[in-house]
Order: C-alpha cells, then sequence, then structure tokens
C-alpha cells in the first residue's frame, strides 16, 4: 500500500453517537481517510459507523472488530451487506476471535480452535458477500443453503484481526487487510514479514494485503497519575491469556513476567505497580502533540499502513474532555501537518 491514512477510532471519548455526523465531516475536511469502530463493554461496532455513513460522503468505514464467535455468518453477512449499501465501496469488514473474557464470560461461548473460526469466518462472508448460495461444513461453522438477497457491489473487503503467527497467517492466506493491536512501531515488521509470506506462498500480492493498527494516543499530561490509569489498562488487558501469549513471543516476558506473577497471585496492586515505564511507552502514545505526531509517523514508517488514533483521556470534567479530544483531532490532522 504506498499510500500512508491517519484515520480516526471511534466512538469518540465523551461524544454520543448522535454527534459522530458532524465530527465525521469535520474531520473529513481535516484530511482524515478513514473511521474505524471498535466494541468491548460499550456501544456495538455498527452503530457508529452507521452515524457517519449517513453523514459524510467519502470517508471509509471499518469495523476493528465484528466477533466471529457472538455473531453468526448470516448476521454478519447481513449486516456488512446494509453498510456496504449505505457506504457502497466504503466500508471494510474486519473480523476477530476476540478473546475468552468476551466470548466465553460475557457470552457463553466457546473459545476453541479461532484460528480455524477466523479462516472459517472469512471463507463462508466471502461466498456470501458476492451472491453464492452458501452450502459449508467446517470444522466450526456450518452454514446449509444461506444467500443474500442485497449483494454488495463493489464486494466488501475482509480484514482478519491478528496477533500471532497463527492469525498472522490466517489474515495472509484469507485477508485483505490485517487489524493489529496492542503493539509497539518496533513490534511492526515482525508481524508484517508474516502476513507477506505467507501471501507469497499462497500465490497472493503480499504487497496488497493492507496493514493496519489501533494506536492508543492518551491526552493526559504524563506524570504518576496517568501513569497508574494507563498502567491499570494495561494490566487487565495483558492478563487475558491470547494477550499474554501474544506479548511472549513479542520477546516482552522479561519486562512483564513480574505483573503476570503478581496478577496470579490475587496481588492486583502490586501487579500495576511491577509494570514498568518502558512498557507504557511502547503501547500509549503520549506527551506534546509534535511527540505524538512523530510517533504515530514511527508506526507508518515501520510498515503500518493505515493508523487509526483512539484518543483516551481520563480528565473528570466532560467538557474538558471533550475540548482535548476535538483540539487533538484537529492539531494531529493531515492537513495540519502539510
Amino acid at each position: 500500500m504506498a499510500r500512508k491514512r491517519w484515520s480516526l477510532s471511534v466512538p469518540m471519548e465523551g461524544y454520543s453517537i448522535a454527534e459522530l455526523g458532524d465530527i465525521a465531516r469535520e474531520a473529513e475536511r481535516l484530511g482524515y481517510t478513514d473511521a474505524w469502530s471498535f466494541e468491548v463493554d460499550g456501544v456495538d461496532g455498527f452503530t457508529p459507523l452507521a452515524a457517519i455513513g449517513a453523514a459524510t460522503t467519502s470517508m471509509r468505514l471499518g469495523i476493528a472488530i465484528a466477533n466471529v464467535y457472538t455473531r453468526g455468518p448470516a448476521t454478519l453477512a447481513s449486516t456488512a451487506a446494509g453498510l456496504a449499501d449505505l457506504a457502497p465501496g466504503r466500508f471494510v469488514l474486519g473480523i476477530g476471535s476476540g478473546s475468552q473474557p468476551i466470548v466465553e464470560s460475557w457470552n457463553g461461548g466457546a473459545f476453541t480452535k479461532p484460528a480455524t473460526r477466523v479462516r472459517e469466518m472469512a471463507q463462508v462472508l466471502r461466498a456470501a458477500l458476492a451472491g453464492e448460495r452458501v452450502v459449508f461444513k467446517g470444522q466450526t461453522i456450518s452454514v446449509d443453503g444461506f444467500r443474500l438477497t442485497r449483494v454488495p457491489n463493489p464486494p466488501v473487503p475482509i480484514y482478519i484481526a491478528a496477533l500471532r503467527p497463527g492469525m498472522l497467517k490466517v489474515a495472509g492466506e484469507v485477508g485483505d487487510g490485517v487489524i493489529l493491536n496492542w503493539i509497539s512501531p518496533e513490534d511492526v515488521p515482525k508481524s508484517v514479514a508474516i502476513i507477506r509470506e505467507t501471501a507469497r506462498k499462497a500465490g497472493r500480492n503480499p504487497e496488497a494485503i493492507e496493514a493496519t493498527a489501533r494506536l492508543f494516543v492518551n491526552l493526559d499530561t504524563p506524570g504518576p497519575e496517568s501513569d497508574q490509569i494507563i498502567k491499570r489498562h494495561i494490566a487487565a488487558y495483558l492478563n487475558v491469556p491470547v494477550y499474554r501469549a501474544y506479548q511472549e513471543w513479542l520477546g516482552r516476558t522479561p519486562a512483564l513476567q513480574p505483573m503476570w506473577d503478581a496478577w496470579a497471585a490475587g496481588d492486583r496492586k502490586g501487579a500495576v505497580a511491577a509494570i514498568p515505564s518502558t512498557v507504557v511507552e511502547e503501547f500509549f502514545v503520549r506527551g506534546p502533540m509534535p511527540v505524538i505526531r512523530a510517533r504515530v509517523q514511527r508506526y507508518l514508517d515501520h510498515g503500518i499502513d493505515t493508523a487509526f488514533l483512539q484518543f483516551q483521556t481520563n480528565d473528570p470534567d466532560p467538557a474538558r474532555r471533550r475540548a482535548l479530544v476535538l483540539d487533538a483531532m484537529r492539531a494531529l490532522a493531515p492537513s495540519a501537518r502539510s
């Protein structure tokens, strides 16, 4: 991908879904190319994109990600068709396996064979979104006779959320792009190399697979208080088994083992305290705006094609939270760098 894209992550801190249309129109004027949604424990990932899709004319819309366990293939295909109808040629369907808490603890599913589940879902969705009558019997998915009656034109690209080599290879085999997360700029080449090599072996054009990443942009003044909040965020995520295994693969065991040991012993405060400042700086983009801008650019220079910026602030005043986010969006805009 020759073009490097600066994008927004939505919903945005302090703003309602109803306000996203106005924000997106301004963001588009400022040179942001995309809006990428996410879903964890707030709103779903599709609704914000619908609000933006109805308000803008050219922004690309992506979901990062729709979970392949909590929605079935027919439901996912139908929802994707709806967004593609709202934004023809501009919707990207990102899919992924999520994590054990989301699938099992929150939704009562079984987090089994995640790489297989994602690969099979991509295969089924590719056929369904092309208008085919889908009859599929896999290890994790079974579909008998589903056909979309409103087929997107042009086809909807399918991006794969990936952490370790198994899922990175799935992205290289069947994805139009990959979605990375919890990664430093220096980690990017290791992940991208697996995707490109897998695509090459599969007879695909490796350079046609877009590498995207959500970047945490923290807008609070660096210091003990903001460090503590960020470390709690890190501890909550990187003690989840899939994320722990991911960081072990990336080589962070020496830095994170004290946190993991304290967490396993039930010492949550000790786990947070054991996170070194170097890890905070690796995962969170923060500081003065020129520093943030340079840090985002490092991700792009190391192989990310599209960076979507997730602005974060823990300012207790709602008005200041909104102002911080909007000011950052304007200060980091592509138009402000030209």
